[in-house]
């Protein structure tokens, strides 16, 4: 696959996670519980990724590749409940601000892998995304904020960052030659055990509620799981890991373009900004400059 393809399905992936953020608050309108949403995000996401296995090409896989790609699944999954812990105890601006953390986070476990200093491009890109994301996330306009007692709610947001950056890396490197439906089934599969079991969503007692939020099951499992899930699967074996994290900052735009289309939130124009460059962050790594040699005739 080209890299300009490939970079194109991480960016669908990442802005699908943000449109997520959209439809969770919608489910949050209708008196579904955060258990609840993200439970049927999980499980429908699942069965929706079984019925697409049924029908797509598979490979047999060691016993090393399904525990491998469960744990990436369980890292995705660890990333919404680090980072529902951090909104329940921040402000939403500086929870956002400590997730998007994992730019440099991402940048710096693939120096450690490497054993090699990240570009100059690089680094000029994640200083882009983290000027951006300041501003995107509203924190120049958030007022006073005490960061020494709300300890407990920015590690949670730090948290999130480094299971989130840990699985925008891994994501690349575990069983690349697993078929894209297999793999992503494995993923979803252990994000939904780690779901069940640290959340016990109610809907496991009370099947009625499982129907009643059926449509809506529907929606938010393609953007917050299909989608995201299946499009890294296929672009990310194609790029860097670095790469990929920088692409994977398009979430935050995507957060707030859905923000304001989908529910009509108001955006600034200081938060316009802030999205204008996470872009031009995204873009910079992306930017290849060729020399051209021009001779001169007389």
């Amino acid at each position: 696959m080209k890299p300009i393809n490939a970079s194109l399905c991480v960016l669908t992936g990442a802005s699908s996670y943000g449109i997520h953020a959209s439809m969770v608050k919608l489910g949050f309108a209708e008196g579904y519980t955060v258990t609840e949403v993200t439970g049927i995000q999980y499980l429908f996401g699942l069965l929706m990724l079984l019925a697409a296995f049924l029908f797509t090409k598979k490979v047999k896989v060691s016993l090393m590749q399904v525990f491998s790609l469960l744990g990436i699944g369980l890292l995705l999954a660890m990333t919404g409940v680090f980072y529902g812990m951090s909104l329940s105890m921040v402000p939403a601006t500086i929870a956002v601000v400590m997730l998007f953390q994992f730019t440099w986070i991402g940048l710096l476990i693939e120096a450690i892998y490497l054993k090699k200093w990240p570009s100059n491009k690089k680094l000029v890109s994640v200083v882009f995304l983290w000027m951006g994301t300041l501003l995107a996330g509203g924190v120049v306009s958030a007022g006073s904020f005490s960061w020494f007692e709300n300890i407990a709610g920015i590690l949670y947001g730090l948290a999130a960052a480094f299971t989130f950056a840990l699985f925008l890396f891994l994501s690349g490197k575990v069983a690349r030659e697993v078929p894209t439906i297999q793999k992503s089934l494995l993923i979803t599969a252990g994000g939904l055990l780690v779901v069940f079991l640290a959340f016990q969503p109610s809907f496991i007692r009370e099947p009625g509620r499982l129907i009643e939020m059926g449509e809506f099951g529907l929606v938010v499992a393609i953007v917050g799981t299909i989608f995201p899930v299946v499009f890294l699967a296929i672009g990310s074996p194609h790029l860097d890991s670095s790469i990929t994290t920088i692409l994977g900052a398009a979430e935050l735009p995507a957060a707030i373009v859905s923000a304001m289309m989908i529910l009509h939130e108001h955006v600034t124009a200081v938060q316009m900004a802030g999205m204008i460059l996470i872009l031009i962050g995204i873009a910079i790594p992306q930017m290849h400059v060729k020399k051209h040699v021009y001779q001169n005739t007389i």
